[in-house]
C-alpha cells in the first residue's frame, strides 16, 4: 500500500513537469479578500494533492519593475492539471500602479468584489487597467456572498453592472463566480448554499481557461554592463527579457547599429548553446562592439525601432500633480533618458469611460499623453512587446516614481524632423563677439530685486563691450507667452519656453540674462540641463517674503492678500528656494555697486 502511494505521488510529480503554467492576477478594493483568496487556493489545493509545491516566487517573466516599489506578493502552486503563478495586488489606491507591473505576462485577472459593497471606484480602475494591459480573460469573483445570505439577486445585479462596465473594453471572456472564501464556497469545491449557480468553481475555471499566447517573441536583451576578455572579445551581460538566442546567431546593438555574431553564451552554471527569456547570461560576441548600460541587443534579422516622441496611456502614481512641460526621468528596459509630457490629450473617467479634458494629472488618473524625450530610445508598443512598451517616470529631486506608462504608438513627426547642420557655429559667433555665450538665471520672489539687478548687470556688461540680452518675466508674458496664465502647469510651460529661447540666444554667442520668479526647482534644473551646466549660472536673490511685500512695486501682494490673485507665488503658490545656486544675493538691502562687483568677478 505504501509503495502504491509513493508511486502515485511520483507519477503526479512527473506529470507536473509537463504542465503548462497559468499566470493570473488577483486585484480588488481594499478588504475585499484578495490575500485570503490566494491563501485559500494555496492551502486547500495542498489538501487535495499532498505533493503540492507552494512557494514564494520572484518570477523574472512577471513584470519588470524598473524602479517601482511594488509590494506585490507572487506565489506559485499546482494541481494535477496545471501550474499557477499568482500575483496579489494591494488594494489601496496608492498602489494601483502595481497592476501594470504584474500584468505584462498575466493570462487572466481575478477581480474580487465584496458582495456587501458592490462595484467600487477601485474596481472600475482595475478593470480599465486590465483591459489596457491586454489581459483578455476576467473572473468576476463576488466574495462574501455568505454575508448577504447567498442572495442570488445581489449576485446577478453585481454581474450585470460589471458586464455594462466591460461593454467596450474588449475582453474575450468574463466569468462571474459567487464565493465565500473564508468557508471555501465555490473556490475548490461547489457550494451547496448556491444551488442557483450552475457555473464552474474557481479552481476548475483556472484549470481549463486558455492561456494567452505571446504576441511577439523577438529577442530583446537589455545590456546591464560590458566587459572585454584578454582576446578583445566583447561580453554583453544582462537578462534575456524576451525571445531566444543561440550560439552562432547574428545580433544587432540597436543604438549603434553594429552587428556581431554570438560566439559563446555563459551563465553562472556554465556554458549554454542557447538561452531563453528570464536567463541571466553573458553574450560573448566575436568582435568588439560599441555598447553600454541600457543598450538593447536584438537579432540582426528582427531589428527594433527607436523614437524620441510617442503617445502613451499613463497612470499617475503621486500625490503631486503631473504637469505638461515638466522634466522627469524616464526608464524603459534599462534605458534612462529625460522626458516631458508635451500634451495631456485626455483623462479616462473610469466610471463612465468618457474622455475628459484636463490640465494636470492627479493621483490614480488614467490619461493618454504625448511625451518627448531628450534622446531616442528603443521601443515598441505595449500591445506588441510589453518589455519595450512599459516605462516609468521618476521625479528627479525626490526620486519617487510618479507614473507608469504604456506606449500606444510612435509619433511620426519624431522620424520626420531632423536637426539641420549649420555652417556657422556657436564657436564662430563667440570668436566674433570676443566672449563666450552664457545664461545668467536670476530667480527669487516678486519684489526681490531680480529685474533691478539684472538691468544693472546688463548696463555694466554692455559698457564693457559685451553682447547681451535680458529676458524679463513681464516682457515675455506680453509677447511670446501671452497665451499662458499662472497655474502651476502654465508656469512650467512659461519657463520651458524661456529656457529654449535662452539656449538659442546663447548659441548666437550672447550673454543672456533672465529675470523670472521661476518658482519650481524642477524647471530650473530642466533649464540647467538644457543649457548645459558649464553655461548656466543660477543667481538666487534671497529676499524674505515680508520685505518683498513691503516693497510690492506692482501692487501684486495687496491683490493676492485680498483674494484677487489666487496663484501669487509666496501667497497662494509655493516658491522652492534653490538648494545649490551658483551665487546668492541677500536682497534685503540692494547695494547695487557691491552686488555687481561680486557678481562680475564670478561671471567674467
Amino acid at each position: 500500500m505504501a509503495h502504491q502511494e509513493i508511486t502515485s505521488v511520483g507519477k503526479q510529480l512527473t506529470d507536473q513537469t509537463k504542465q503548462d503554467t497559468l499566470r493570473f492576477v488577483i486585484c480588488g478594493s481594499k478588504n475585499s479578500g484578495k490575500s485570503t483568496l490566494a491563501d485559500c487556493l494555496l492551502s486547500k489545493s495542498q489538501k487535495i494533492f499532498d505533493d503540492q509545491t507552494t512557494t514564494q516566487v520572484d518570477d523574472p517573466d512577471i513584470g519588470h519593475e524598473q524602479g517601482l516599489t511594488t509590494n506585490i506578493d507572487y506565489r506559485s502552486f499546482s494541481t494535477s492539471k496545471r501550474k499557477f503563478i499568482v500575483a496579489d495586488i494591494p488594494g489601496d489606491e496608492q498602489r494601483t500602479r502595481n497592476m501594470i507591473s504584474a500584468a505584462p505576462t498575466a493570462d487572466i485577472v481575478i477581480i474580487l468584489i465584496d458582495a456587501c459593497h458592490g462595484i467600487q471606484a477601485q474596481t472600475r480602475r482595475y478593470t480599465w487597467l486590465a483591459s489596457l494591459t491586454g489581459i483578455r480573460h476576467v473572473v468576476l469573483a463576488v466574495n462574501k456572498i455568505d454575508l448577504v445570505d447567498f442572495d442570488a439577486l445581489i449576485f446577478q445585479t453585481i454581474e450585470q453592472d460589471f458586464l455594462r462596465l466591460c461593454n467596450s473594453l474588449g475582453f474575450t471572456s468574463i466569468t462571474a463566480i459567487p464565493l465565500a472564501v473564508l468557508n471555501g464556497d465555490n473556490v475548490l469545491t461547489r457550494s451547496t448554499r448556491t444551488s442557483w449557480y450552475n457555473g464552474p468553481t474557481l479552481i476548475n475555471h483556472l484549470e481549463t481557461v486558455e492561456a494567452a499566447k505571446t504576441a511577439d517573441n523577438r529577442f530583446v536583451f537589455p545590456v546591464e554592463n560590458i566587459s572585454y576578455s584578454n582576446d578583445d572579445l566583447c561580453s554583453c551581460n544582462g537578462t534575456v527579457a524576451s525571445g531566444h538566442i543561440a550560439v552562432g546567431d547574428t545580433v544587432r546593438i540597436t543604438t549603434s547599429g553594429q552587428t556581431a555574431q554570438v560566439k559563446h553564451i555563459f551563465t553562472s552554471d556554465g556554458n549554454l548553446s542557447e538561452a531563453w527569456a528570464g536567463d541571466a547570461i553573458s553574450l560573448i560576441l566575436n568582435k568588439e562592439a560599441k555598447a553600454s548600460y541600457g543598450d538593447i541587443v536584438t537579432t540582426a534579422n528582427a531589428p527594433l525601432e527607436m523614437t524620441d516622441q510617442f503617445t502613451a496611456t499613463m497612470i499617475w502614481a503621486n500625490i503631486n500633480p503631473g504637469l505638461a512641460s515638466r522634466n522627469y526621468a524616464l526608464k524603459l528596459a534599462n534605458q534612462c533618458v529625460d522626458a516631458s509630457i508635451t500634451a495631456i490629450k485626455y483623462r479616462i473617467n473610469v466610471n463612465t469611460g468618457a474622455h475628459e479634458s484636463c490640465q494636470q494629472l492627479e493621483l490614480n488618473d488614467i490619461a493618454v499623453c504625448n511625451l518627448a524625450l531628450n534622446h531616442p530610445v528603443v521601443f515598441d508598443t505595449y500591445a506588441i512587446l510589453p518589455i519595450l512598451g512599459n516605462f516609468t517616470l521618476t521625479d528627479r529631486f525626490s526620486q519617487d516614481t510618479v507614473a507608469t506608462g504604456l506606449i500606444m504608438h510612435n509619433l511620426r513627426r519624431a522620424q520626420n524632423v531632423h536637426w539641420q547642420a549649420l555652417s556657422i557655429t556657436r564657436e564662430d559667433r563667440e570668436r566674433l563677439n570676443e566672449h563666450k555665450g552664457k545664461v545668467i538665471w536670476f530667480t527669487g520672489l516678486s519684489g526681490s530685486g531680480k529685474s533691478t539687478i539684472a538691468n544693472a548687470l546688463e548696463k555694466e556688461l554692455h559698457a564693457q563691450g559685451k553682447h547681451t540680452y535680458i529676458l524679463d518675466g513681464d516682457n515675455i508674458r506680453q509677447s511670446l507667452n501671452k497665451d499662458l496664465g499662472f497655474t502651476d502647469a502654465d508656469r512650467v510651460e512659461n519657463i520651458r519656453r524661456v529656457a529654449e529661447v535662452a539656449r538659442l540666444m546663447m548659441d548666437a554667442g550672447l550673454i543672456v540674462i533672465t529675470a523670472f520668479i521661476s518658482p519650481f526647482r524642477a524647471e530650473r534644473e530642466m533649464a540647467r540641463k538644457l543649457i548645459g551646466e558649464e553655461n548656466f549660472i543660477e543667481v538666487f536673490v534671497d529676499t524674505p517674503l515680508e520685505v518683498c511685500e513691503q516693497r510690492d512695486p506692482k501692487g501684486l501682494y495687496r491683490k493676492a492678500r485680498s483674494g484677487q490673485l489666487p496663484n501669487m507665488t509666496g501667497i497662494g503658490s509655493s516658491y522652492e528656494s534653490p538648494e545649490h545656486p551658483n551665487f546668492i544675493i541677500q536682497g534685503t538691502n540692494l547695494n547695487i555697486s557691491a552686488i555687481l562687483k561680486s557678481l562680475l568677478q564670478f561671471i567674467v
